[in-house]
């Protein structure tokens, strides 16, 4: 009779990446939201790499650790990020001025509202992980609130400024959490704290 061996294979916490990623394009894409920056031709680069590619590689390595939650999370939002790049060329006339001049600011609108119900179940998700990614997430709903109504065009002025700054509070966190993930993992302690879990759906 052979005898059956598991082997366990460990690999890195991606976390420390995809709130990088995170990170750095919302700060970018919240300097132009905020005035500071014009445009959103140099916001592309970082939408693309940063804000998706690098969350979806943190999504593909969440997965090697089986986790159901953090693989969503990147990769849903990884995807947000091409899914606005795409858009923003569109805007910017690369797919030519027919599209660029008739496009709907409607269908953003169910398109972030879309990415709100999905972050609000995904805020009651990050209850029980830590307070540091509950933070983000409720941020990320208020950037989700400012979007949809600014594209629907209800209160636009009072939704855009929320929006804008959600989304700097969000870069400003997310480092936060990025620097937790990496130097508490590195230093084999508590350098800097993320706060427990909730612990009312898990106990």
């Amino acid at each position: 009779m052979k005898e059956v061996q598991q082997v366990k294979i460990q690999t890195a916490d991606p976390s420390a990446i995809g709130l990088f990623g995170l990170a750095i394009v919302t700060l970018v894409a919240s300097s132009q939201k905020l005035g500071l920056t014009e445009g959103t031709a140099l916001v592309l680069p970082w939408a693309i790499f940063l804000g998706a590619l690098a969350q979806l590689f943190a999504a593909k390595h969440d997965a090697a650790h089986n986790n159901t939650f953090g693989t969503t999370a990147f990769g849903a939002y990884g995807f947000f990020w091409l899914g606005v790049s795409m858009t923003w060329l569109a805007q910017l006339g690369v797919f030519g001025e027919k599209m660029a001049t008739t496009g709907d600011l409607k269908q953003l609108g169910f398109a972030y509202l879309g990415y709100l119900i999905f972050t609000i179940y995904m805020t009651i998700g990050a209850m029980e992980t830590h307070k540091v990614l509950f933070t983000i997430f409720v941020l990320i709903d208020f950037l989700f609130i400012g979007l949809t109504l600014n594209a629907f065009g209800i209160m636009p002025k009072a939704a855009h400024d929320l929006a804008a700054y959600s989304e700097l509070l969000i870069a400003i966190v997310s480092f936060y959490g990025s620097a937790a993930a990496v130097l508490n993992t590195h230093f084999g302690r508590v350098f800097l704290p993320v706060g427990k879990p909730f612990g009312i759906f898990k106990k």
